[in-house]
């Protein structure tokens, strides 16, 4: 399928690895000239190399700490006026919440909810003056439902959603989507640092971890980036402007539930 967005330009937030990285390349192979962002320069730089030449398309990395605004402020003196906007940022590790500190709450809302607030106030008026844009968010199947250990990622992730469902509605009729992502057990380096820890905890192995993980889930498997990265391109699409204040969960059937 065209997805119609050949030549529009696109922010991927935290996109040197992951998901993120899944977003950036369904969106290079769609046409878009993409900034892709971590804070790991060196790794940066190689994700950058490698989209650019599976795809052919225009990638440019900027190395930064999208929470800080030095960060912020690089990506836009990147792409000053995004037509895409994806928003992406490590949540929270694993911790039982009589634990938190105030601090360590506060920074996780400001990473997880704050932040891309603050990346929508900076794109958003560009993409009205032009009538077009695509903001996804990518949260967890956890806003959905919450897992224990993951209070204050489900809790921060979730006060965006909330957020936002107003202002998704204010910008529709500017030809403006905001959408979100919810994403379950995906094959990526954060999944299987928390299979480590999980089969430490047990006195198992992280095969076994993940062997009884996957039995977790109706489609019996780990989602793949790319399946989540094609998702993303998808609701990024000229076909998906009738889509917007919505969220999508991609979790292989975890969520027991019909609506």
């Amino acid at each position: 399928m065209d997805l119609g967005i050949a030549g529009r330009k696109a922010i991927v937030c935290a996109s040197s690895k992951g998901l993120g990285k899944a977003c950036a390349r369904s969106l290079a192979e769609a046409g878009c000239e993409v900034v892709v962002n971590g804070r790991d320069a060196k790794k940066l730089e190689a994700t950058a190399a490698e989209i650019a030449k599976a795809t052919g398309a225009r990638i440019t990395p900027v190395a930064g700490d999208v929470s800080t605004p030095d960060g912020q402020k690089a990506l836009f003196a990147a792409c000053p006026q995004p037509d895409i906007l994806v928003n992406n940022n490590a949540g929270p590790p694993l911790r039982d919440f009589r634990e938190l500190t105030r601090q360590q709450m506060i920074d996780g809302v400001i990473a997880n909810m704050v932040v891309a607030i603050e990346l929508i106030q900076k794109a958003i008026d560009p993409m009205r003056q032009r009538r077009f844009g695509r903001i996804v968010n990518i949260t967890s199947g956890s806003v959905k439902m919450p897992l224990a250990g993951l209070d204050l990622s489900s809790g921060a992730r979730a006060g965006l959603t909330a957020f936002l469902a107003g202002v998704a509605r204010s910008v529709a009729p500017n030809g403006i989507t905001i959408n979100n992502i919810l994403p379950g057990s995906f094959d990526t380096d954060r999944l299987r640092s928390n299979l480590k820890l999980n089969a430490q905890k047990a006195g198992t192995s992280e095969e076994d971890a993940a062997k009884a993980r996957m039995a977790t889930v109706p489609a019996r498997r780990f989602g793949q980036p790319d399946e989540f990265g094609a998702a993303c391109a998808f609701l990024c699409s000229a076909h998906a402007g009738y889509i917007t204040g919505q969220n999508l969960l991609i979790d292989g059937g975890v969520f027991n539930g019909a609506f």
